[in-house]
């Protein structure tokens, strides 16, 4: 992977949001995407313990310039969910204003679930390229757990959200979810990618039965990930 990508996984829980037992029970991925030359990075899918993240991203000397959104999911991005209140891109917003990146189809559910205002989101389709520093993020759709979910690729790196675990895919009997689309997403569109890519998914869902835990080529996770045979 190119010298210049700084990407770092945080996981719920462990690395950050210690004493929230829910956020460490729903094990999401958090990831800083940036230039280490530049010293700018992204967060993907601000959530849980921002002031947590952010401490994450200080420590590295990397200075937050932007969020990215895979889903509007309030795990993913702030909000309410059974009966909890999720940190998010509100208080994201509160201690270091900066853009917010999201699909097209998924700014009306981002800003239903955390309030924000249509001018506080920058909205993308499909081959989009987000730029930190010198780093190129590439938006790609891939709809089905929701309208407007979307990966991000850049260099070697593939962050998934909930497309596309180490093991399964993310559901599709949720508001806005789609069979069809999570088929179509996983047989066709991701298809297309390369299998060194390496994936980066949205929970640690399935890491025990990789050598790595928290990613995987996605050659091994086409070997290994059952939820591509149910298609």
């Amino acid at each position: 992977m190119d010298d210049r990508l700084y990407l770092r996984q945080l996981r719920a829980g462990r690395d950050f949001g210690r004493q929230n037992p829910v956020a460490a029970q729903m094990a999401n991925f958090i990831y800083l995407v940036g230039d280490r030359v530049t010293r700018e990075c992204v967060i993907i899918d601000p959530a849980w313990d921002v002031r947590g993240v952010l401490d994450r991203a200080a420590e590295d000397d990397m200075k937050v310039v932007g969020a990215m959104v895979t889903h509007y999911h309030p795990d993913h991005c702030g909000g309410s969910m059974f009966g909890f209140t999720v940190q998010g891109l509100p208080e994201l917003l509160a201690l270091n204003p900066c853009p917010v990146h999201v699909h097209e189809a998924e700014a009306h559910g981002v800003r239903t679930v955390t309030k924000l205002s249509a001018t506080d989101l920058t909205s993308h389709s499909s081959g989009d390229k987000v730029k930190v520093g010198e780093v190129e993020i590439e938006c790609l759709h891939t709809p089905g757990h929701t309208p407007g979910s979307q990966c991000f690729r850049c260099k070697g790196a593939l962050i998934a959200g909930d497309t596309l675990f180490l093991q399964g895919c993310g559901r599709v009997d949720l508001p806005g979810g789609n069979a069809e689309e999570m088929r179509r997403t996983l047989t066709q569109r991701l298809a297309t990618l390369p299998g060194d890519l390496v994936l980066y998914p949205g929970h640690s869902y399935g890491e025990e039965t990789y050598t790595t835990p928290g990613s995987a080529s996605l050659t091994d996770v086409r070997r290994r990930n059952q939820a591509l045979g149910w298609f």
